[in-house]
């Protein structure tokens, strides 16, 4: 995802699980570096995405910063705080999902 590289956002990750759930087709993972960079990489794709004409379905704790689920249907975007992603450890959780290349990345 563009939004969250362009702000900087650290191990941009994004999983395919089309073959794996029927809830979504992707995860799209980050990580930010304060709760306030967490909180700005939500609202930065948020914007991104509204100027494409697509708002999120559901959205969760954006204001809170330490983990920002933003869901679109078709993919679901987490933005970590990085205690709060070792700790889920999303990636372990869906290991069968491939993972999807996505630029440079950090």
């Amino acid at each position: 995802m563009e939004a969250l590289e362009a702000h900087k956002a650290n191990e941009v990750v994004v999983l395919d699980l089309r073959r794996l759930s029927d809830a979504t087709d992707y995860f799209v993972i980050a990580s930010g570096t304060s709760d306030t960079h967490v909180r700005a990489l939500a609202e930065h794709v948020e914007e991104a995405l509204r100027a494409a004409k697509r708002r999120p379905h559901h959205a969760e704790g954006v204001t809170a910063g330490r983990w920002a689920l933003l869901d679109f249907v078709d993919f679901v975007v987490h933005i970590f705080h990085p205690t709060v992603r070792d700790f889920y450890q999303l990636e372990r959780l869906w290991a069968d999902a491939p993972a999807v290349s996505v630029g440079a990345g950090k």
